[in-house]
């Protein structure tokens, strides 16, 4: 009889055991908005509110209203097209620029002032499936070449960085620059800075 009840109990302590001895990570879903700084590096928060303040500032400047309320009545009310150039990363850290790129591509989309065109690799697909379309597509539905609508403006830009550190504490301090560009006549209608993102992270000290 004891020997029936020792086996519930074993196999009881092996399981807790295993639970205890387990290396799977704890996954928490979280709300896309929230902000988290786990390393106090560069994070998605961070590329948000730097691109939507910079193309806020950028749309609502007086030099790119009068450009494009100058151009819309020159062109019987076509908004100006804007294609976004390279972001450089001029920081210590790694950072993928592109995704910037795109925060600002949905950013001047979303805002309604402008037009977008495609730049960088997508033109290329585009053009590339232009091509094919012309071989195997009939007449009726194969886009037509040399009708793409050309970019008025180009936005570009660079993300800079400075970490002072002094014991324990480092802070970190990111600017990011922004351009646009008469494509025509390489005329700077804008340039602004965003040097909002300065994050402090405390190492806790090492007992000796």
């Amino acid at each position: 009889m004891k020997k029936f009840l020792l086996v519930p109990v074993v196999l009881s302590m092996i399981v807790i055991l295993f639970s205890a001895c387990t290396t799977a990570p704890q996954v928490t879903r979280m709300d896309a908005t929230t902000r988290v700084d786990l390393s106090g590096r560069w994070n998605d928060t961070d590329v948000r509110m730097v691109s939507n303040s910079l193309i806020e500032e950028c749309l609502t400047s007086t030099s790119v209203a009068r450009f494009v309320q100058e151009f819309m009545a020159m062109n019987n009310g076509r908004r100006p097209a804007a294609l976004v150039g390279r972001f450089r990363n001029d920081s210590s850290e790694h950072i993928d620029t592109s995704i910037i790129s795109r925060a600002m591509e949905r950013a001047i989309v979303n805002s309604g002032k402008l037009d977008f065109v495609a730049g960088g690799d997508t033109r290329e697909e585009i053009r590339n499936e232009r091509h094919d379309q012309l071989l195997f597509a009939s007449d009726e539905t194969a886009a037509s070449l040399a009708n793409e609508t050309g970019a008025t403006l180009l936005l570009t830009g660079s993300v800079n960085s400075i970490v002072d550190r002094a014991g324990n504490r480092t802070v970190r301090s990111y600017f990011v620059t922004a351009e646009l560009t008469n494509i025509e006549t390489n005329r700077r209608l804008w340039m602004g800075e965003n040097s909002e993102v300065r994050k402090e992270i405390v190492q806790p000290r090492r007992r000796l």
